[in-house]
């Protein structure tokens, strides 16, 4: 997907806002794991805010999630691939 065509979706402003900075965060394989509450801060939104976003995102098949585990089997942050 190009960057236009986010711009073309439906999909609310704070979406196409996180869309676009994990997009620019992301590896060669398209994943990227940045904490919600950084996501918050540089995008200068709420956590809740930036929650909505990564839901609406998920719904239309943009973006994918999954929990990261630490060796000790403790949580880290989450991994999100980047689909379209």
């Amino acid at each position: 997907m190009t960057r236009k065509e986010i711009y073309e979706t439906e999909l609310p402003h704070r979406a196409v806002a996180v869309y676009l900075y994990l997009e620019t965060r992301a590896d060669r394989e398209r994943t990227c794991y940045p904490a919600i509450g950084t996501i918050a801060r540089e995008l200068h939104l709420s956590v809740s805010t930036v929650k909505r976003a990564i839901h609406d995102l998920e719904c239309a098949g943009f973006i994918q999630k999954k929990q990261r585990w630490r060796e000790n089997g403790g949580k880290s942050s989450l991994l999100y691939e980047i689909i379209k």
